[in-house]
């Protein structure tokens, strides 16, 4: 058997390579896959079939190996051995595992599988260090592996955490590994800084092949550095985990750098990646994003809000029920949501309800009092709100100062309260500027629930920091790409469009309208009055209504024959 593996490795070492940066080619032979240092490999795992990683002539001057393997969303194992063990092997869809060279080793395998039923798509590359690069995760005391370069990643509706374990200096073939906590100085891991990357797929595209190629850019380091964001450096002293603001639908990479700024020398983490849905499951699936109970409800409200952009002055007591609508709404979702455990489905209705209670409200509180200022108020506030969420969606809502609640909620607050003072001397136009403004990024959300837009989250932030406590710690990074600004420029140019056609439109007009309840009252008392006016002459509700039934009971009355239907008398 020796010698027939021994004639299988000849037969390999004979065979011409293939160059350039990703290897295409089937098996080797039957459960025998040959890799090149620094060569990315497709190949198709089956369960009943695992196969065997081979790389061969490794130079002398590197001391360690990371072999990787990604897929999309079924699980692969990564193994030194034919036999699983805890600190030996992994599971996931993005594996990876640290192999030490001993002296005189120039040849390695891994032991690749899965226990998926469907087959398998990976891309795997093994990649070479030196003694004078860090080993990501060298010190690793939290998680299986003995060394674990991985990155774990967890996450829910609200933010994606990702933790890594922490590395250690690298040492030469043969050598005992630096200690990892008996020394905090220079000499030691502690000078190692992380520096944590974040990359954006194209955006409604989640095929298995934009990820697969997207992936072999975020393996090595100049690669990482050079298509990546970096979002946040960490030391030593820091907790190894950061947070992101969860994209659902969007696929995002994520990957760390271990740097030695004493040598400078770096090494890369094993990416991951995520979707933030499933793509097995029925709740949450990732080719079903839109509920439909989101679809009706933003359609019906987008619908509202876009005849407010171009009319909401002109009919004030409607834009009094849209802006009612929006601010009892929020609160309310955010009270039941934190108080109950209710379905989305659920939340969403009485959201509805409480939301069209609040519009009828303060449009009644207009008709019945006439008064502006509670009115503007509610309408300038809105705005307000809108105004601060796109404040606080550019990179200042990343600065550390605001991950503490009562700074970031009093300057949301000021922000917000800001914008009615400053056109108290012109209500009007703060008035068409919340029509136009509001009404059109109504239009945003309704998009977003049939197609991802990066500017659904100028609000949907807000919402989620006042709903989740945790959510205050997450990095606000989203996409910008070619769908985003379509939608920013539809956005701009019905705010735009909404705001003109009402300033010319209500040229030379009174600024608003008068008070309805005395219009009313003067109108009733003119009728009474006035016996020459006609509707002087109209009769009460209530005959007018006996009077229709009488109507309708007469189309239902079976008609009398005609002619005599008495005996004659003799």
């Amino acid at each position: 058997m020796g010698l027939l593996r021994l004639l299988v490795l000849a037969v390999l070492a004979s065979e011409p390579r293939a160059a350039g940066g990703a290897e295409t080619v089937g098996n080797s032979s039957e459960g025998l896959l040959e890799f090149s240092v620094g060569k990315f490999r497709y190949f198709t795992l089956k369960r009943p079939s695992p196969e065997e990683a081979i790389l061969r002539h490794i130079s002398s001057n590197v001391t360690f190996l990371i072999f990787q393997i990604h897929s999309q969303y079924q699980n692969t194992t990564i193994s030194f051995s034919e036999t699983l063990l805890p600190n030996a092997s992994g599971t996931g869809t993005d594996k990876g595992l640290v192999f030490i060279l001993r002296p005189e080793q120039s040849m390695c395998t891994w032991h690749l599988a899965t226990l998926d039923a469907k087959p398998v798509q990976n891309v795997a590359i093994p990649l070479s260090y030196s003694e004078r690069d860090p080993i990501p995760g060298g010190c690793n005391l939290e998680f299986d592996l003995d060394i674990d370069p991985n990155i774990y990643l967890e996450y829910n509706f609200f933010e994606t955490t990702i933790k890594f374990a922490p590395a250690n200096l690298g040492y030469a073939r043969g050598a005992d590994p630096p200690p990892c906590d008996i020394q905090t100085g220079q000499g030691s891991r502690w000078r190692l800084q992380y520096d944590v990357y974040q990359y954006f797929l194209p955006e409604n595209d989640l095929t298995e092949e934009a990820l697969l190629t997207h992936l072999q850019r975020m393996a090595e380091v100049p690669q990482v550095k050079a298509s990546a964001v970096k979002v946040v450096t960490l030391t030593a002293n820091d907790k190894t985990s950061v947070s992101f603001s969860s994209l659902r639908g969007q696929g995002v990479i994520y990957n760390v750098i271990v740097r030695d700024p004493f040598l400078n020398t770096s090494a890369a983490y094993v990416p991951a990646h995520t979707y933030t849905c499933s793509f097995v499951t029925t709740e949450g699936n990732c080719s079903s994003l839109g509920r439909v109970s989101s679809k009706v409800f933003f359609t019906l409200f987008a619908l509202l809000g876009l005849f407010i952009c171009f009319f909401g002055h002109r009919f004030w007591k409607t834009e009094l029920f849209f802006m009612g609508f929006i601010f009892v709404g929020f609160f309310f979702y955010i009270l039941i949501t934190r108080l109950t455990l209710l379905t989305y489905d659920v939340l969403l209705a009485l959201t509805a309800v409480a939301g069209s209670v609040g519009g009828v409200f303060l449009a009644a509180v207009w008709w019945r009092f006439g008064v502006l200022a509670p009115c503007l108020l509610c309408v300038g506030l809105v705005l307000g709100f809108l105004v601060s969420s796109v404040t606080f969606f550019t990179p200042l809502g990343n600065l550390k100062l605001f991950r503490d609640d009562a700074i970031f909620w009093v300057t949301f607050s000021c922000i917000a309260v800001v914008i009615p003072l400053v056109f108290t001397g012109c209500l009007r136009i703060l008035n068409i500027l919340s029509c136009g403004l509001v009404g059109s990024y109504s239009v945003v959300l309704a998009i977003h629930s049939y197609l991802y837009t990066s500017l659904s989250y100028i609000t949907l932030n807000v919402l989620k920091r006042a709903l989740h406590v945790d959510f205050r710690g997450a990095f606000l990074n989203v996409p910008f790409q070619t769908n985003d600004f379509i939608i920013l420029a539809v956005w701009g140019m019905l705010a735009v469009s909404g705001i003109t056609f009402q300033i010319r439109r209500e040229r030379g007009r009174p600024f608003f309208p008068p008070h309805p309840y005395k219009l009313w009252k003067r109108e009733r008392e003119r009728r009474v009055t006035n016996i020459l006016d006609p509707s002087h002459h109209i009769p009460p509700l209530r005959e007018r209504l006996r009077g229709r039934l009488a109507q309708i009971k007469e189309l239902f009355r079976k008609e009398q024959p005609a002619g005599e239907r008495t005996p004659l008398l003799l």
